[in-house]
């Protein structure tokens, strides 16, 4: 826990500060090392919530609240192709089902959310829509999914986000999905390759963000 209290680095970006987050080390290969330390949340829901609330406190208490959060790293897909980065156009949250008394499956009860939140999309690249949830997806699982690709953290970060008024873009690459995983190997191969093509898409955002001057915030 003391740990996660330490002051998360900043990157200075485009006129403000950009406070990258990821899951895991796994994802973090020599060519994203070169460019920022991030915040590590852990993987799914819980943890990426907890550690990012805990980050974005830290820095707001210090005086030093981020203009910017960049939620990167990989995620499985049934139709985006393998080893390609795309932006976050919206996220929502595949394991959040009160129906039975009469909330609208996907979002937090009592909680004024839309079903898929959206994010801010600056780059030139392609968009997808996205599901968190605390699962793995294979085969037949895809079909109750109402996105383009699904992670397990970024829907999370977006609800800290809104908590601290801090925009959020995420960024992942498709490690993952048109077949059924037969073990670990099936997520990590193809991250070398997404830790090149995200630190490609990390270098087009000081351009990017010049067109999303940061916000001024209240004294």
């Amino acid at each position: 826990m003391h740990n996660s209290l330490a002051i998360p680095d900043l990157v200075p970006m485009a006129g403000g500060q950009v406070l990258f987050v990821m899951a895991a080390q796994a994802e973090y290969g020599p060519q994203l090392r070169a460019r920022f330390a991030p915040v590590f949340t852990g993987i799914g829901p819980i943890e990426a919530a907890m550690h990012g609330a805990l980050a974005l406190r830290a820095l707001e208490h210090a005086g030093h609240c981020p203009d910017w959060v960049v939620c990167l790293g990989s995620a499985g897909s049934r139709i985006c192709p393998l080893g390609e980065v795309f932006q976050v156009k919206s996220v929502s949250w595949r394991d959040i089902d009160a129906s039975p008394f009469g909330f609208t499956r996907g979002v937090t009860p009592l909680v004024d959310h839309p079903v898929d939140i959206p994010l801010i999309t600056p780059l030139p690249i392609a968009a997808a829509r996205l599901s968190t949830g605390g699962d793995v997806l294979s085969g037949d699982a895809y079909d109750g999914v109402d996105a383009d690709m699904v992670d397990m953290e970024t829907f999370a970060i977006a609800r800290v986000c809104a908590l601290f008024d801090v925009p959020l873009i995420g960024l992942r690459g498709i490690s993952d999905g048109p077949e059924p995983p037969t073990g670990l190997h099936d997520w990590t191969n193809l991250l070398g390759h997404l830790d090149e093509e995200l630190a490609r898409t990390v270098d087009m955002l000081p351009a990017a963000l010049a067109s999303h001057p940061p916000r001024k915030r209240p004294a």
